[in-house]
């Protein structure tokens, strides 16, 4: 796989990639805490027949830098915005998973300008109690990532599709036992101090939200409250847990695939009310 870098204006190197062929549109993707680019592996191949992808490891991560300390959003989403300046990109499709949706929800309220569409899938705009999170990070820095690994698996799919045994649940282990412990320590503390239930309505972008009916982590009611807080969003749920893109791999690419090409969809079409987000089940985590 070929890497490249750039450094940030903090001095923190972004590890980055291309796939698909060079002049078509820009599809960015941004994945989920524990893992790294090669999680979009299984959409690359249809992304890339009509996009140039651009994948990169998220601060902390990867081929990334892992700064010691704590994140923040912020910080997160300016490392995307700074990769595009170097790269001279003015505007993408943004697909981001889980704390890559966080992400991109940060730039659909911040750096608008910047995206053509938005992707949010199996995310979630809170993420307490914070307590759990500073319990997560005080385990990790004691015991490394191997006191997670395996709890995150049975988070991230279904009981089912664990038992099939999957190559992709050893890939999926081997990337959370590989991360930086700093780095997944500091994105720990970001999604910790991370409050966007009320930037749903700042958002104004086309819009799709990917939920999974059976997400332990970002439940569906995580999914239903963000895409009722995006005015004219479309709302899809996948049959998979935490990491649809690899539970239903061609199902998630047909999603995103669709959305970008159909946009803004058919005369008539019912999109959600806007609400805003409630405290609802502050329990869980990713």
């Amino acid at each position: 796989m070929m890497i490249d870098h750039i450094v940030t204006g903090d001095g923190c190197r972004i590890a980055y990639r291309f796939d698909g062929p060079a002049g078509a549109p820009v599809l960015m993707l941004s994945s989920s805490l524990g893992t790294t680019m090669e999680m979009w592996e299984p959409q690359i191949s249809t992304f890339a027949e009509q996009f140039r992808v651009l994948r990169y490891d998220t601060r902390g991560h990867g081929g990334s830098d892992a700064p010691p300390g704590a994140y923040s959003l912020d910080r997160l989403g300016r490392d995307v915005v700074e990769l595009l300046d170097v790269l001279g990109i003015p505007l993408v499709h943004f697909c981001g998973l889980s704390l890559g949706g966080m992400v991109g929800q940060w730039l659909g309220a911040r750096a608008p300008e910047r995206i053509e569409r938005l992707v949010l899938a199996h995310t979630s705009a809170f993420m307490g109690p914070p307590s759990a999170w500073d319990g997560r990070i005080v385990l990790i820095r004691e015991k490394g990532m191997a006191a997670v690994a395996e709890a995150s698996i049975e988070r991230w799919f279904t009981a089912e599709f664990v038992k099939k045994g999957d190559a992709c649940l050893d890939r999926v282990r081997g990337m959370l036992l590989t991360t930086n412990v700093a780095g997944y320590a500091g994105c720990c503390a970001a999604i910790r101090d991370m409050d966007l239930r009320r930037l749903g309505e700042l958002i104004d972008l086309p819009t799709l939200v990917i939920g999974g009916d059976a997400d332990p982590a970002t439940p569906p009611a995580h999914s239903e409250a963000l895409a009722g807080a995006i005015r004219g969003s479309r709302l899809l749920f996948l049959s998979a847990a935490h990491l649809g893109n690899l539970e239903q791999p061609a199902d998630f690419a047909r999603a995103v695939l669709s959305f970008l090409d159909s946009w803004p969809g058919e005369p008539g079409e019912a999109m959600p009310e806007r609400s805003v987000m409630s405290d609802f089940n502050v329990e869980t985590e990713i």
